[in-house]
C-alpha cells in the first residue's frame, strides 16, 4: 500500500504540473502533423506518434496526426516498418515527418505475414497447453501465457477470450475451481460465449455454488447455437445442481431432457451416464424398482462401450445393492468386476497415486475391501478373511495406504470377533504402523500442496499482468482517440484538459483499486489455506498414545475397557474432524470435546490428577464461538509435562467467567511441576520429537486475529510465586 500511496502522491504532482503548464509560459498547445514516405510521399496510418511529456497520438489512414505538446518536447514517431524518428518542438507550426525506406507494398506484406504468424503461434501454444491439460499443469499454464503474449497489446478479443477459457478449463480439471471461475468471468468479459459460459456453471456447481451455477445455466436453455453434446452437458449440470438442492423432482427431469437428446444423437457414453444418475436420483427417493431399471439399462449399455467404463458401472450399482443390505448380488458384482479388472490391458488398469487416494477410486485392492465387508455383514467372517488379506498385499504392492490402513484395521476387528487375539494384536499393531505411515504422507502432501499453489499463483499472476498490460495499452490508445476528437474544438482546450485528467485519475484508481484487491484476495487464500492446513494438523501426541493405551487394554485382554476407550475416543476424533474445516464453532460444542477429551485422559491417568470444569451459569455459551480444539493442546500440555510429573496427586481446573457483555475469560489452571521445571526435565531427558501443538496454535491465533480483528487473546502465567503450577487465560470477543 505504500507503493501504491507514493504512485498517486507522484501522480497528483504531475496532475498540478501539467495545470501550471497551462496557465504558465511553456503553454501546451495542439500540434498538427503528417507521416510520409520520403521517396514516394506515400501517407503512413497507424503509426504512434508520442511526446516525452507522456502525450501519445496515432497516425489516420491519410497519415495525418493531431497531439498538444509544449515547446521543447521530443516528438518521437515510430512504427514496426521504419526507423523511430525524433523531432523537438520549436513552435507551434504544422509538423512534416519523412521517413526513409518506406515501401508500401512491402509494409503491407510484412504486416500480413506477422499478422499470419501471431495468429499461428497463438494456435500453435494453445494447442500445446491443451496437449499437457492432464498431465503437466504448469507447462499447460506456460503455453497459455505465450499464447497470450502473441496477441500484443491490442489482441483480439476473441482470440483471448479463446485463450482465458482454455486456461479456465485447465484450472478446473486441476480442481482449482476459484481460479477457473475467475479466468471464465475474464474470458466472458472479452467475449460472450455458450462454451464459457456452460464451463463457468460448472465450475460454480463444482465449488459448491449452487445459485451461482443455476444463475448462469439458466440462461443457455434459451440459446440456440448450442451443439448437442453441450446440451447434454447443460441438462446434466442443471441436474446435477437440483440433486445437490434436494429438488429430485426437477433433477430427474433435467436429466431425462438430456437423455433424450443423447439418444436422438447417439452419444453413447452420455447415454450411460444419463441412467446412471436417474438411477442414482431415484435411489435418493429409495424408488427401488425404477432405480434398478435404469442401472440395468447402463449396465446393459456399458458392456457396448470400453471394458473400464462396464466397471464402473458395476461398482456403482454394487454399492446401490450394498446401501439396500442386497449384500450376495453385491458381491456377485464385484467379483465381476475383479475378473474384467484382471482381463484390462496393464496400461489401462487405473494405478493408484503416492498420495491420498480418491474413496471412490475403482482398484483390485479396494474391491477386494467391499467385497470383504459384504461378507461380515452377512457374518461370514471366514470368508471375509482371504479377501482382506488378499486386499492388504496388493495394497501394499501399489503403495495404496488408505486401503491397507482400512483393511488391516478390518482384519483385526474380524479376528478378534472370531476370539482369536494374537492374530488380533498383530493385525492391530500393522494398523498402527500404516498410521504413522500415512500421517507422515498426509504432512508431505499438505507442504507440496502450499509449495505447489504457491507456483500457481506466480503463474497465474504472470497472465494477468499480461492481460492489465493489454488493457492499459487499450485504454491508452482510447485515450489518444479522444484527446484527438476533444483537440479539433480550438474554444474547449481547458475543457480537454480537465476531461484527460479526470479519465487519468479513474483508470489510476481503477488500476489501484484492482491491485490492492488482488493483493487482499491473494493475502485471504494464503490465510485461508494456512488455517486449513493447521486445523487438519491434530497433535498426534494425544491420538499414538491413545492408541497405545487401547493396544495395552487389548494386551491385559479388557475388552471392555478397550471397547470404552474406543468409543469415546472415536466420538472426540470423529467431533475434531467434523470441525476441522470451520475457522469457529459454538462455545458449547468446544467445552463439550474438552470435557470428553479430560475425561479421556484422566481414565489413563487418574492416579495423577483430578479435575474440575467450572462454568459461570450467567454465560450464554451459545453466543460465543471459538476456534476449535484451541483450548486442548493447552490441557494437553498441563496434564503431560506439569501433572504427570508430580509425586503427589495434583488438579486441574477448568472456568469460564464473562468479564462484560461482549468479552468471555477462560482459564486453564494445573498445580503441577511448573514451566521451568517442566522445560528442565525436556532437556535432560533429549526428547527426539517436539509436539507441535503449541505452535500451531499461535499461528492460528494469529491468522484468525489478523482476519477477524483481534477475536482471541492468549496469555501463560505461572499460578505460584514459587514457579510451580500454570495457569493459561484466554479471552474471546463475542463478535
Amino acid at each position: 500500500m505504500t507503493k501504491v500511496k507514493h504512485f498517486i502522491l507522484l501522480f497528483l504532482m504531475a496532475v498540478f504540473t501539467g495545470f501550471s503548464q497551462v496557465n504558465g509560459d511553456n503553454a501546451v498547445m495542439e500540434i498538427k502533423g503528417t507521416v510520409k514516405g520520403m521517396e514516394n510521399f506515400e501517407p503512413i496510418s497507424d503509426v504512434d506518434v508520442s511526446t516525452s511529456s507522456g502525450r501519445y497520438a496515432r497516425t489516420n489512414a491519410l497519415g495525418e496526426f493531431k497531439i498538444r505538446a509544449s515547446i521543447n518536447d521530443i516528438l518521437i514517431v515510430e512504427s514496426p516498418e521504419f526507423e523511430t524518428v525524433r523531432h523537438r518542438i520549436t513552435s507551434d507550426e504544422d509538423i512534416d515527418v519523412r521517413v526513409e525506406g518506406y515501401d508500401p507494398y512491402s509494409v503491407d506484406q510484412k504486416k500480413k505475414k506477422e499478422a499470419a504468424r501471431s495468429t499461428t503461434n497463438h494456435e500453435r501454444f494453445l494447442d500445446s497447453a491443451n496437449f499437457y491439460k492432464k498431465t503437466d499443469l504448469e507447462k499447460s499454464i506456460d503455453f497459455i501465457a505465450k499464447s497470450i503474449s502473441q496477441l500484443g497489446k491490442r489482441g483480439n478479443k476473441r482470440e483471448l477470450s479463446t485463450a482465458l477459457t482454455a486456461l479456465g478449463d485447465i484450472y478446473l480439471f486441476h480442481q482449482q475451481y476459484d481460479l477457473a471461475i475467475t479466468n471464465f468471468k475474464d474470458a466472458l468479459s472479452n467475449r460472450l460465449s455458450s462454451k464459457t459460459s456452460l464451463l463457468l456453471g460448472k465450475a460454480y456447481l463444482r465449488n459448491g455454488e449452487f445459485q451461482n451455477a443455476e444463475n448462469t445455466l439458466l440462461p443457455l436453455l434459451e440459446s440456440k447455437n448450442m451443439i448437442p453434446y453441450q446440451r447434454i452437458e447443460l441438462y446434466e449440470a442443471l441436474g446435477d445442481i437440483n440433486k445437490a438442492s434436494s429438488k429430485l423432482e426437477k433433477a430427474l427431469d433435467f436429466y431425462q431432457e438430456g437423455l433424450e437428446v443423447a439418444q436422438k444423437n447417439q452419444i453413447s457414453p452420455k447415454v450411460i451416464d444419463l441412467n446412471s444418475k436417474i438411477a442414482d436420483a431415484y435411489a435418493g427417493e429409495n424408488r427401488i424398482i425404477e432405480a434398478e431399471g435404469f442401472y440395468t439399462n447402463s449396465l446393459s449399455l456399458s458392456k457396448q462401450v470400453a471394458p473400464e467404463r462396464l466397471i464402473e458401472e458395476n461398482e456403482k450399482v454394487a454399492d446401490f445393492y450394498s446401501d439396500k443390505n442386497r449384500y450376495d448380488d453385491e458381491i456377485r458384482l464385484r467379483k465381476k468386476s475383479l475378473t474384467e479388472l484382471k482381463q484390462l490391458p496393464q496400461q489401462a488398469v487405473p494405478k493408484p497415486s503416492a498420495g491420498l487416494l480418491n474413496p471412490d477410486s475403482i482398484t483390485s485392492q479396494r474391491i477386494n475391501y467391499k467385497i470383504a465387508n459384504a461378507y461380515i455383514a452377512q457374518d461370514k467372517l471366514d470368508e471375509a478373511i482371504p479377501y482382506l488379506e488378499r486386499s492388504i498385499v496388493e495394497a501394499d504392492s501399489e503403495d495404496d495406504l488408505v486401503v491397507q490402513k482400512d483393511a488391516t484395521r478390518k482384519l483385526s476387528e474380524v479376528y478378534r470377533y472370531k476370539g482369536d487375539f494374537s492374530k488380533a494384536l498383530e493385525s492391530y499393531q500393522n494398523y498402527v504402523a500404516v498410521v504413522d505411515s500415512l500421517y507422515v504422507r498426509k504432512e508431505q502432501e499438505i507442504s507440496r500442496a502450499a509449495r505447489f499453489n504457491r507456483e500457481i499463483a506466480t503463474k497465474q499472476n504472470r497472465i494477468s499482468s499480461l492481460e492489465q498490460e493489454r488493457q492499459l495499452s487499450q485504454s491508452k490508445y482510447s485515450l489518444a482517440l479522444a484527446e484527438q476528437q476533444l483537440s479539433r474544438a480550438a474554444t474547449k482546450k481547458q475543457e480537454w484538459i480537465i476531461y484527460s485528467l479526470a479519465i487519468g485519475i479513474i483508470l489510476l484508481t481503477l488500476t489501484t483499486f484492482l491491485y490492492y484487491r488482488s493483493n487482499r484476495q491473494q493475502k485471504l487464500a494464503n490465510n485461508l489455506l494456512a488455517l486449513k492446513s493447521l486445523r487438519t494438523q491434530m497433535n498426534p501426541h494425544f491420538i499414538f498414545n491413545a492408541l497405545n493405551s487401547v493396544n495395552t487394554y487389548i494386551a491385559k485382554s479388557d475388552e471392555r475397557s478397550a471397547n470404552r476407550f474406543l468409543s469415546e475416543f472415536s466420538v472426540l476424533m470423529r467431533s475434531v474432524l467434523e470441525n476441522s474445516e470451520e475457522d469457529f464453532i459454538p462455545l458449547s460444542r468446544e467445552l463439550e470435546l474438552l470435557e470428553l477429551y479430560v475425561k479421556l485422559e484422566h481414565s489413563r491417568f487418574a492416579d495423577k490428577f483430578d479435575f474440575e470444569i467450572d462454568i459461570d451459569e450467567k454465560i450464554d455459551i451459545e453466543a460465543f464461538e471459538i476456534p476449535p480444539m484451541l483450548l486442548q493442546p493447552y490441557i494437553e500440555n498441563a496434564i503431560w509435562h506439569g501433572l504427570r510429573y508430580r509425586e503427589e496427586k495434583g488438579f486441574l481446573k477448568i472456568t469460564a467467567e464473562q468479564l462484560d457483555n461482549d468479552m468471555l475469560e477462560i482459564n486453564i489452571m494445573d498445580n503441577g511441576i511448573g514451566r521451568k521445571k517442566s522445560a528442565a526435565l525436556k532437556t535432560s531427558n533429549q526428547k527426539k520429537q517436539k509436539s507441535k501443538g503449541m505452535g500451531n496454535i499461535k499461528k492460528r491465533i494469529q491468522i484468525l486475529n489478523d482476519m477477524y480483528k483481534n477475536k482471541v487473546d492468549v496469555s501463560i502465567t505461572d499460578l505460584y510465586d514459587d514457579e510451580t503450577g500454570t495457569k493459561v487465560s484466554l479471552k474471546l470477543k463475542k463478535d
